[in-house]
């Protein structure tokens, strides 16, 4: 089971400031099927597109190689060749800023639709922030291989269109709350909202803190030989 490190705190930091040029690995990704208007194979590669933030994002130990595409915001790819090894190589995501407190918060929800391999240990999900860093919000909407969420279960509960199970850790930087959904999903809408409230107010996890960014992306633990992961749309809507 991959388990989550103080380094995770460190991959939504880092990646802002250190566009720093470096390609891990050595191999080629084969091209996107449609000329990309951006692609990067440096580790903290970014970009911004449509109102989305684009990272490469390769944070953990013993990754391999990694570039990541994208043709709009809500349209992108990455091509990931990491060793058959445990621990987290990477997060390529999409990120959308939010920096609302949760009850100044009308809506927030967001619709996805990928197409992830077969093989490989990884989980697509959502990863939610606060802006002091103190709480992760995870949802898993798929997921393959030997990889788990951080903590322990607390049970089913259906919010936001999907039934969930949910696990409360801590990665001795910040609490993380994971909600993985009980069966597979490709695509559909996540409404985020009464997830932060259910947090908030009938768990009482956290108080009324300022949500930053919704990031949505592909935490990659082995990818050997090279895989595909396609967002083939990808939007975040609040207000």
């Amino acid at each position: 089971m991959a388990r989550r490190t103080r380094n995770r705190i460190a991959k939504a930091l880092a990646a802002p400031a250190l566009a720093l040029g470096v390609t891990v690995g050595a191999a080629a990704a084969p091209a996107p099927a449609q000329a990309a208007v951006w692609s990067s194979c440096d580790q903290w590669g970014n970009t911004s597109l449509n109102g989305y933030t684009l990272y490469n994002n390769i944070w953990g130990s013993g990754a391999g190689s990694q570039c990541v595409w994208a043709n709009s915001g809500t349209n992108w790819g990455v091509w990931a060749n990491h060793p058959n090894t445990g621990g987290i190589k990477s997060y390529p995501n999409s990120k959308k800023v939010i920096n609302k407190t949760i009850t100044s918060i009308g809506s927030l929800s967001s619709s996805y639709n990928v197409t992830v391999p077969s093989a490989g240990a990884y989980n697509t999900s959502y990863d939610i922030w606060d802006t002091a860093y103190d709480y992760e919000i995870m949802l898993w909407v798929n997921y393959n291989g030997a990889v788990g969420p951080l903590g322990t279960s607390q049970g089913n509960v259906t919010l936001g269109g999907h039934t969930w199970t949910v696990y409360k850790g801590n990665n001795g930087a910040n609490e993380v709350f994971s909600f993985l959904r009980t069966s597979d999903s490709s695509s559909g809408t996540v409404n985020i909202l009464p997830i932060l409230k259910w947090i908030k107010d009938t768990k009482g996890w956290f108080g009324n803190e300022t949500i930053g960014d919704v990031q949505f992306g592909y935490e990659v633990t082995s990818s050997s030989g090279g895989l595909d992961f396609t967002t083939n749309n990808l939007t975040v809507s609040s207000s």
